[in-house]
């Protein structure tokens, strides 16, 4: 079992089936509304979210906790910064 099997997440953004920019103009979206300090885990399927979803939390100063690949499907558990 993974870190990322046991962690608790505060909120799911289901991103599949979602090509470039939508999965992280979602995202975007979706932190906006979590408290600082929160878990959100991040279901996509668009490749490109490997280089995009990194990036995104660099820029914006979120912790990239963990990230997967298995099957086609990309797993990204993403901690907001404190406010």
């Amino acid at each position: 079992m993974t870190q990322s099997a046991e962690m608790s997440v505060d909120a799911v953004l289901d991103a599949s089936g979602l090509n470039c920019p939508e999965p992280v103009m979602m995202l975007h979206n979706k932190v906006r509304d979590l408290a600082g300090g929160a878990l959100l885990k991040v279901i996509a399927t668009d490749p490109s979210t490997q280089r995009d979803i990194p990036k995104f939390c660099i820029f914006l100063g979120h912790d990239l906790v963990e990230q997967q690949e298995a099957a086609g499907t990309y797993l990204y558990w993403i901690r907001k910064k404190s406010e």
